[in-house]
């Protein structure tokens, strides 16, 4: 392999790698079909809304052939260079031990070097770095809570087509489906997901056969496949022409779920699911729309995609639409509760319920507080704006903008771990750019139509997961300060001769190296220790998730103590009985009398610091709601001690 390869692995499962083997075309078909139900759901309902934005008015260009095919000419190229060139060519390249996704790119990124001193060189390109990957991971939590709502929205306002007078039910209608979707996810989404392929395959079979008629009518519209058109419609349409970029990037979004669910599926079925039917299904519809569109003019701009179909089959067609509508939000959610579990295992955000609803897959995963956080922001988009065209212009920002940052993201990847030569880097990365920033600056104009929405809401949760991190290493750096040597420690417990009674003292800490403050505290009040003590730490690697057989490490200290290491990727649960289940296999016997304990700290500010008091204050807030440590390392309650501590940060 050249040095400029990157590394292989992306097709088929390797030792490292958890994606699912592929063992023959059965295997290659089930993954494939499973992909759509959960990859292609928010690119699959696009025809929903996408050509009716770059028509109506204010913002719309004038409906007349040239813009017609030009606009389907920008579709096209858009689709084959940012979805086929960038993400299923190049980014999906780009796995972390077969899992994609902005926070295992950025995982990726900053495990390939070490994290450097505080101002030597390369410390702050690393800081960059990671708050691009923050940044764009909370835009892409904004769009989860964007995504629901246009979705369903739009495809319910097909009962509008129908008649008028359904244009009053439209928004109570939305309201109640996504009420009833946030509320049954504490179920569980691997009984509903086994539908979730097949239903996305008849989504695809209807928007291919609702298009086709009227390309056959006018075939004229496949010469948008020739780019010279869309060139032609910048030149006719001047500024106006490049503002409808703004509107065209909806074709596109949901392409950042292809890479972020590589780890489940692999990235051959998802490529096979995208060549052999999403793709022709959705040229078909897109230019079966602008045929309609030069067909009729006008009077289908409002809903060409509802006026391909037949008027007897537009119920029905209204019904699969919401089917497809719900599907794609479905995967968001997920998408959304995946995030977060990445975020709290990275660091960057306190610890929160995370209910595991399936015991096969691994990846059903429920988290309860953002359920709620979706549920009401779902709700009042829809409220708000009423309009699935109002939605769309706080679309556009969330998707390019994580687009760019995963640009960004390539190009560390293809200096620091594939070792490319600076022009390779920069050439590729410059393409990618070139597409997307122009498309970012058209959707610049809608800032106060409703763009500043996830800009807000990655502003916010931004700013949560930078202070929970800086407020635990700040905590980190004051408790390890203070540390005392192990070594010191049982020293002085062996010349002190304490009590020692039956059982086994399972100590939390974060201190690999140092003795831990609650067992400090422990000898302090209670002037005893156990007969065994077991200091524990959980890690989290730069990996998404790590092998059982490195799952634990563990070291005899001597006079009963043992210190054990428990590894955990980033996209996994810690299990401490588990973990310490499995350390018997290597010489811990901890026996069934096990007490727990943990430290619980109360954060002062001190008269040294240089924090804003705001951001102590917050750090303060997040530490006290953060979820017991019981529930998040699956402890028995009734076997947890808790020790108390102040400490000045």
């Amino acid at each position: 392999m050249s040095q400029q390869d990157p590394p292989p692995g992306t097709e088929t499962a390797t030792p490292d790698s958890h994606a699912p083997a592929i063992r023959n075309r059965k295997d290659l078909y089930r993954l494939s079909l499973a992909a759509l139900g959960v990859v292609y759901g928010d690119i699959g309902t696009s025809p929903l809304y996408a050509i009716r934005e770059c028509f109506l008015p204010p913002h719309g260009v004038e409906v007349v052939a040239g813009n017609v095919l030009g606009i389907l000419s920008l579709v096209f190229w858009s689709l084959s260079l940012v979805v086929v060139f960038k993400y299923l060519v190049v980014v999906m390249r780009a796995d972390n031990r077969g899992d994609g996704g902005i926070m295992a790119l950025l995982t990726l990124v900053i495990s390939s070097t070490r994290r450097p001193p505080r101002g030597e060189k390369g410390y702050r390109r690393w800081g960059v770095l990671v708050s691009l990957g923050l940044f764009g991971a909370s835009l892409l939590f904004a769009e989860g809570m964007i995504t629901p709502a246009i979705s369903v929205l739009s495809a319910v306002e097909g009962l509008e087509v129908a008649t008028p007078l359904f244009r009053p039910a439209v928004v109570p209608i939305t309201v109640l489906i996504l009420l009833g979707l946030f509320l049954v996810q504490r179920r569980g989404t691997a009984a509903v997901g086994r539908v979730f392929g097949p239903l996305m395959t008849i989504w695809f079979l209807v928007i291919a056969a609702l298009g086709l008629p009227a390309i056959l009518r006018r075939p004229e519209v496949l010469a948008a496949l020739d780019p010279r058109w869309a060139f032609a419609f910048f030149v006719d349409n001047g500024l106006h022409g490049f503002l409808i970029l703004g509107a065209v990037v909806l074709c596109f979004t949901g392409t950042e779920a292809l890479y972020a669910d590589m780890g489940h599926f692999g990235a051959r079925p998802i490529r096979f699911a995208w060549t052999r039917l999403v793709f022709p299904a959705l040229l078909l519809n897109y230019f079966g729309q602008g045929a309609l569109v030069l067909e009729r003019g006008a009077e289908v701009v409002r809903n060409p995609f509802y006026s391909l179909a037949p008027p007897v089959l537009l119920y029905p067609t209204v019904a699969i639409a919401t089917a497809a509508a719900v599907i794609a939000s479905q995967a968001l959610i997920s998408g959304a509760f995946s995030l977060v579990q990445q975020a709290i295992q990275l660091g960057y955000s306190p610890r929160l319920t995370i209910v595991h609803t399936s015991a096969e897959a691994r990846g059903q995963i429920y988290v309860p507080e953002i359920n709620s956080i979706l549920m009401l922001a779902c709700i009042a988009l829809v409220l708000a704006f009423r309009e699935s065209t109002n939605l769309a212009a706080a679309y556009g920002i969330a998707v390019l903008g994580t687009m760019v940052i995963t640009s960004l993201l390539v190009y560390a990847v293809t200096r620091q771990v594939w070792r490319w030569r600076l022009w390779q880097s920069l050439l590729l990365v410059g393409c990618f750019l070139a597409i997307e920033i122009p498309f970012l600056l058209a959707n610049t104009n809608k800032l106060l139509h409703g763009g500043w929405v996830p800009l807000v809401v990655g502003i916010v949760f931004f700013t949560l997961m930078r202070v929970w991190k800086w407020g635990r290493r700040a905590l980190s750096e004051q408790l390890e300060a203070g540390r005392l040597p192990i070594d010191l420690f049982l020293a002085d417990a062996q010349r002190r001769k304490l009590h020692r009674v039956p059982g086994t003292a399972v100590i939390m800490t974060s201190l690999v190296d140092g003795t831990p403050p609650v067992l400090l505290h422990q000898v302090k009040h209670n002037k005893v220790l156990h007969e065994k003590v077991v200091l524990l730490t959980i890690r989290t690697e730069g990996m998404p998730r790590v092998p059982r057989i490195e799952r634990v490490q563990v070291r005899e200290l001597g006079a009963g103590f043992f210190q054990v290491i428990g590894r955990y990727g980033f996209m996994e649960s810690p299990d401490v009985p588990s973990l310490l289940r499995w350390a018997e296999r290597f010489g811990l016997q901890v026996g069934k009398d096990v007490s727990y304990f943990l430290g619980r700290e109360t954060l002062l500010r001190s008269d040294k610091s240089k924090a804003p008091g705001w951001m102590i204050g917050l750090f303060s807030f997040l530490s006290r709601n953060a979820r017991p440590a019981t529930h998040f390392y699956h402890l028995p309650p009734n076997r947890v001690v808790e020790l108390g501590a102040q400490v000045a940060i």
